[in-house]
């Protein structure tokens, strides 16, 4: 029998004012956005963590409005990783840890870790700041994405890098970032971020049923063909959970993206 691991499909947040034309249905209020949209999508990628600390209590409140078997992702603070040295920001991962992300329990899925974009590798101070992420939190394992931007980090030790401390490499789909698919953790996170305005799914049909195999193959353990690579090498292969958002691009057909793919998917399983 052929083994796979979760493949959970998303968007960015829930709040977002199109939507109310594009997703939710006029019977849904504000205050129930969250409920509704975390049963039509499989996990979300909560953003408002990278501009402020949330309070423990706004993470519990998030965590009871959805379904249990429902994963967040959570975007770490700015102020941690938009700086030159990333090392010297390991105090703001601590404060980040502390501020009440625990309280989503069983509901953390992984956390972002956002580069800037003219952020360049430097791999002793990127290898100090990976080492210095917590394993987990409240005796739960912890996940790790980082998410980098800048061609520098189209380099071997980079992924040497990440796969000694399992972190995983967010392959991001746009224009104008490095597309990096190297599966570097348990996991595998991607963000697609090509979703046009003129196709009422973001994606075409055929845009879609692509990435429904290349997600497939990711959580079977194996790494997509046609997608670019920085070495030959491949990690064991064995099944690994993943995580694709739809993010940005033409941002009002996000969701659409994603219950599409959730549907391709849950016709190939």
């Amino acid at each position: 029998m052929k083994v796979s691991g979760r493949i959970r499909v998303g968007i960015g947040g829930w709040s977002y004012k199109p939507w109310r034309e594009t997703f939710y249905p006029p019977e849904i209020k504000s205050s129930q956005e969250l409920e509704w949209a975390s049963r039509q999508v499989t996990s979300i990628e909560i953003n408002s963590t990278f501009y402020r600390l949330q309070k423990p209590a706004v993470f519990a409140k998030w965590r009871d409005a959805t379904p249990d078997d429902f994963l967040f992702s959570i975007k770490a603070p700015r102020f941690i990783v938009q700086r030159k040295s990333l090392a010297d920001g390991v105090d703001g991962v601590h404060r980040f840890m502390a501020s009440g992300i625990a309280e989503l329990h069983h509901k953390l899925g992984s956390i972002l870790w956002q580069l800037d974009p003219a952020h360049t590798f430097e791999s002793d101070d990127l290898s100090r700041f990976l080492g210095a992420l917590p394993k987990s939190i409240d005796t739960r394992p912890l996940r790790h994405a980082l998410n980098v931007r800048h061609e520098s980090f189209r380099d071997k030790n980079f992924i040497a890098c990440a796969r000694e401390h399992g972190v995983a490499v967010v392959f991001e789909d746009d224009n104008h970032h490095p597309a990096i698919a190297e599966v570097t953790a348990d996991f595998v996170y991607a963000r697609l971020r090509r979703s046009e305005a003129s196709q009422p799914t973001g994606y075409s049909k055929a845009a879609l049923h692509d990435w429904c195999k290349r997600a497939q193959a990711w959580a079977a353990g194996a790494q997509p063909e046609d997608l670019p690579r920085v070495e030959s090498s491949a990690p064991k292969h064995v099944a690994r959970d993943v995580f694709v958002f739809f993010i940005n691009g033409a941002k009002e057909r996000a969701p659409a993206a994603a219950r599409e793919l959730i549907a391709a998917l849950a016709c190939r399983s």
